[in-house]
């Protein structure tokens, strides 16, 4: 029994060593490394890229912190060594991982200083604890981290969705930019480490923070290689921040702006002249500050026009698309060629068939296999 304890407890500071060094590895990459490695077709952020390479770092830290309460045999040693690194993540590694959270949000930019903020409390309770040495403490510290991640969730879920009408609002394209499904994932590795907080399960437990750590660092440097950047030129700062959600929602940082009465009247012409009849529609990623731009008018009117018809640019565009695809088919069909829907999609400006699938059903209530189907019959 004690051999199998002892090789155990080894085959645990052997894997703890490998994750240490791998978070090491992994703050080197993103911070001295320009470019992506594994998609170079995409630009990142750079503030997320740098950002993440600190938390990887601070990670890496954590380690060799909680690294002699492997080696120690005394418990009051061990709890003493544990609180330490425990105030230390909650002055670094917590408020970190809320920054790389709040980064990926790319609508605005958010006060980073308020990640630390949050963490206060937490770090105030557990200096009181080490000073008193005295665990009455913990109970609000666990509190605390109840309550911080649970205020967290809800903030996020919000933002979250804002951020889904803002991408609507402004891309004909969403691939490589919606962050919802990352933040599931990101919020179940976190509760790993929640569970590690909690110190639930002993030595399994601690095998399985060590493997949520490595599969964190796979999912974050796929999140920093594969999400667009999508920062705002200074020139258009103030223009983008102070438009609308169309229907999503109400204006994030001002009141609603109305479009003046001759100038609603010129869109839709503008649009069918410089938008619809060229096929602009068919290129890729582009953005209604490019359109705008284009027809000559304030992207901020543009956007309200498309909040006034009941619908979002990503829709207008998608919308082109979907037709651009039926007549596609249909002169195909007559002409008794030999058709892909998937090859269709590509040509009607579709960067990948499953969001030309999503957008088809939405458009035409039902999926393109089905209208093929009705189509021919």
């Amino acid at each position: 029994m004690y051999e199998q304890e002892f090789q155990g407890d080894v085959l645990y500071m052997m894997l703890y060593a490998v994750v240490a060094v791998l978070n090491l590895i992994a703050s080197c990459y993103l911070l001295f490394r320009r470019g992506n490695a594994f998609a170079p077709d995409i630009t990142s952020p750079i503030r997320l890229r740098r950002w993440t390479g600190v938390f990887f770092a601070a990670m890496f830290l954590s380690h060799l912190w909680y690294m002699p309460g492997i080696y120690l045999t005394s418990s009051e040693d061990k709890m003493l060594c544990y609180d330490i690194g425990g105030t230390l993540d909650c002055m670094t590694t917590f408020p970190l991982a809320i920054v790389i959270l709040l980064i990926m949000l790319q609508d605005r930019r958010r006060p980073l200083w308020l990640a630390w903020v949050m963490t206060v409390p937490s770090v105030v309770l557990s200096i009181l604890n080490l000073a008193t040495h005295s665990e009455a403490l913990l109970p609000m510290f666990h509190a605390y981290l109840l309550l911080l991640g649970s205020g967290l969730t809800i903030y996020m879920i919000r933002e979250v969705r804002r951020y889904g009408c803002w991408l609507r609002d402004n891309y004909a394209d969403l691939e490589h930019k919606e962050v919802w499904q990352s933040f599931v994932v990101l919020a179940f590795i976190l509760l790993g480490f929640g569970i590690y907080t909690f110190e639930i399960g002993g030595l399994t437990n601690k095998y399985i923070v060590q493997v949520n750590n490595i599969i964190l660092m796979g999912y974050l440097l796929w999140r920093v290689e594969t999400l667009s950047d999508l920062s705002i030129p200074e020139s258009q700062g103030t223009d983008l921040l102070a438009t609308g959600n169309g229907t999503c929602g109400e204006t994030q940082e001002s009141a609603p702006m109305t479009v003046p009465l001759g100038l609603s009247k010129n869109i839709g012409p503008l649009l069918k002249q410089h938008c619809e009849e060229p096929r602009l529609y068919l290129q890729y990623d582009i953005t209604i500050s490019q359109l705008a731009t284009l027809i000559g008018i304030n992207r901020s009117y543009l956007s309200r026009h498309f909040a006034s018809q009941g619908i979002t640019y990503n829709a207008y565009i998608n919308g082109l698309r979907i037709q651009h695809f039926v007549n596609l088919y249909r002169q195909s069909a007559a002409n008794h060629l030999p058709v892909s829907a998937q090859q269709l999609a590509y040509q009607s400006g579709f960067r990948s068939y499953n969001t030309f699938s999503i957008a088809f059903k939405k458009v035409m209530g039902m999926t393109a296999t089905e209208w093929m189907r009705l189509t021919e019959s």
